[in-house]
C-alpha cells in the first residue's frame, strides 16, 4: 500500500467518524487532499554509523534539510606513495665536469711531452699521500711522516720512469728508511704504528703509481697508458651503470654496501669489450683475445682496489678521503681503482707485446 491509498489521520475540523461517510468541513477536506498530493520529503542519507538521522516524518535538521549534493562523504583513502626512485650517490654534473677536465689534462700531457705527464703523476701522488696521512692522524692519531713520504714518493715515480722496476724498488727502500729515521725525532710512544703506516702509505700510493710511469717508457707508451686509463674508467662505469639499474645481490655488504654482483658482471663485460677493441686497434702487435683477458684482469683488480680503499675508509669512519674534487671526493677516491690496476696492466702488456 502506498501513501495515496492510506487514510488521513483525524485532524482539527473533522466532525464525525471516518467510516460513517460524513463529509468533513472544507478546511479539513482541503487539508486531506493537500496531504494526499504532498510529495514525500527527501530524507538525506545519515552517517555511516546510523546516528542522528532524520526520522520518517521528514523532520529537518537545524538550519534546514540537507540535499543529496550536500550529503557528507567519507574521506577517500590516500593513494599509496610511489616507490622512491633510485638516485646516484654523487653530484653527477659536477662529477662529469671534473672527470672531463682531468681527462683533458691527462691527454694533453700524455701526448705532448712525456715528462709533463710524469709531473702530473708525481703531483697526484703527493696530494694522495697528504690526504691519506691527514685522515690517519685525524681519525686514529697515527702520525705517518708526510715530508719523507712526499719527497720519496715523487722520487719513486721519477726513478721508475728513468730506471724501470729496479729504480722503483731502490727508491721504495730508501723512502721506507727515511720514514724510520724521520720518526726518530719524536717521542717513542706510537713509533711502531707510525712507521708501519708510513711504509704502507709509501707502497700503496707512490710505488704502485710507478708502474704507470714504467708503461710510458715503451715506444708506444702513451697508447699503453691511455688504454690502462680507459679500461679502468670503463670498468668503473660498467659497474656503476649495471649495478644502479639491475643490482640486487650485494657483493661485499660489510665493506661496501653499494656494490653488487650484477655491477661486477657489468664491469667485467664492459672492460672485456673495451680491452678487445683497444688491443686490436690501439696497441701495436696486440690481439683481440689478449684484450679480453686484459679486460677481465682490469675489472677484477679495479674492484678489489675499490674494496680495499672502502675497507680503509670504513676503519677510519669516513666516506671520502678528501674534498678536492667536487662530485668525486679526494684524489685518493679516484686513485683507489687505478693504483692496484697499474701493475696488472703493466705486467700483462709485457707478457703479450713486450716492454
Amino acid at each position: 500500500m502506498n501513501d495515496s491509498s492510506r487514510a488521513a489521520p483525524p485532524t482539527a475540523g473533522y466532525w464525525g467518524p471516518y467510516d460513517q461517510g460524513a463529509a468533513p468541513a472544507g478546511p479539513a477536506y482541503d487539508g486531506h487532499a493537500a496531504q494526499q498530493t504532498r510529495p514525500m520529503p527527501i530524507v538525506p542519507d545519515g552517517p555511516a554509523d546510523g546516528g542522528d538521522q532524520d526520522d520518517d516524518r521528514g523532520a529537518a535538521r537545524p538550519g534546514g534539510p540537507l540535499s543529496r549534493d550536500e550529503t557528507p562523504q567519507e574521506p577517500m583513502a590516500a593513494p599509496p606513495p610511489p616507490p622512491p626512485k633510485k638516485r646516484a650517490g654523487r653530484d653527477l654534473p659536477a662529477a662529469i665536469g671534473v672527470g672531463v677536465g682531468l681527462g683533458a689534462v691527462v691527454a694533453a700531457s700524455l701526448f705532448i711531452v712525456k715528462a709533463v705527464f710524469i709531473g702530473v703523476i708525481a703531483v697526484a701522488v703527493v696530494i694522495g699521500l697528504w690526504e691519506l696521512t691527514s685522515r690517519l692522524y685525524e681519525k686514529k692519531g697515527i702520525k705517518a711522516p708526510l715530508v719523507p713520504l712526499a719527497v720519496g714518493g715523487a722520487a719513486m715515480v721519477v726513478a721508475g720512469y728513468a730506471r724501470g722496476a729496479e729504480g722503483a724498488w731502490v727508491a721504495m727502500a730508501l723512502t721506507a728508511l727515511a720514514v724510520l729515521i724521520w720518526r726518530m725525532t719524536e717521542p717513542p710512544e706510537g713509533y711502531l704504528k707510525d712507521v708501519t703506516a708510513g711504509v704502507f702509505a709509501a707502497f700503496y700510493v707512490p710505488f704502485l703509481a710507478t708502474f704507470v710511469a714504467m708503461m710510458l717508457t715503451a715506444h708506444d707508451g702513451p697508447e699503453r697508458v691511455l688504454m690502462f686509463l680507459l679500461l679502468t674508467v670503463v670498468s668503473d662505469t660498467g659497474a656503476y651503470a649495471v649495478g644502479w639499474r639491475f643490482g640486487t645481490h650485494k657483493l661485499a655488504p660489510r665493506i661496501s654496501p653499494g656494490k653488487t654482483r650484477e655491477g661486477l658482471g657489468g664491469a667485467i663485460a664492459f672492460a672485456m669489450v673495451a680491452g678487445a677493441l683497444c688491443m686490436e686497434f690501439l696497441i701495436e702487435d696486440g690481439a683481440w683475445w689478449q684484450g679480453l683477458l686484459l679486460g677481465l684482469a682490469v675489472a677484477a683488480s679495479a674492484t678489489l682496489g675499490d674494496l680495499g680503499e672502502s675497507m680503509i675508509k670504513r676503519d677510519l669512519g669516513i666516506k671520502d678521503m678528501g674534498t678536492l674534487l667536487p662530485g668525486h671526493g679526494g684524489i685518493m677516491d679516484r686513485l683507489d681503482s687505478l693504483l692496484p690496476t697499474a701493475p696488472v696492466v703493466w705486467l700483462l702488456l709485457v707478457v703479450f707485446v713486450g716492454s
